[in-house]
């Protein structure tokens, strides 16, 4: 299961992880976002130990969202190094998501 990730814990989670960071901005409503869900926690399990893995709900935590220019979810971006190194704005399938991650490993 992917990590929840807050406005709160984002910095030390994301920004400050010494491995590649793969966050998924989602809500609740959004029907596509349902759609990623399952393939970010397949991600989180698949690549536990090497990649962190986690998700924000913008309705609750829009700080980064918007520093980030998250405009339409769902957006997973990829940080490496407290950097964005990789987006996938709306739906892609999985290996998508996995070979951004793997370019990282």
């Amino acid at each position: 299961m992917a990590l929840a990730i807050t406005d709160a814990t984002f910095d030390e989670v994301v920004l400050k992880s010494d491995k590649p960071v793969m966050v998924d901005f989602w809500a609740a409503w959004c029907g596509p976002c349902r759609m990623v869900g399952p393939i970010i926690d397949e991600l989180s399990s698949e690549y536990e130990g090497k990649v962190v893995v986690g998700k924000v709900d913008v309705d609750a935590n829009q700080e980064f969202a918007a520093k980030y220019g998250v405009r339409n979810i769902p957006t997973v971006l990829v940080f490496h190094k407290g950097e964005v190194v990789g987006k996938q704005v709306g739906v892609a399938p999985k290996q998508t998501y996995a070979d951004s991650l793997d370019a990282l490993l």
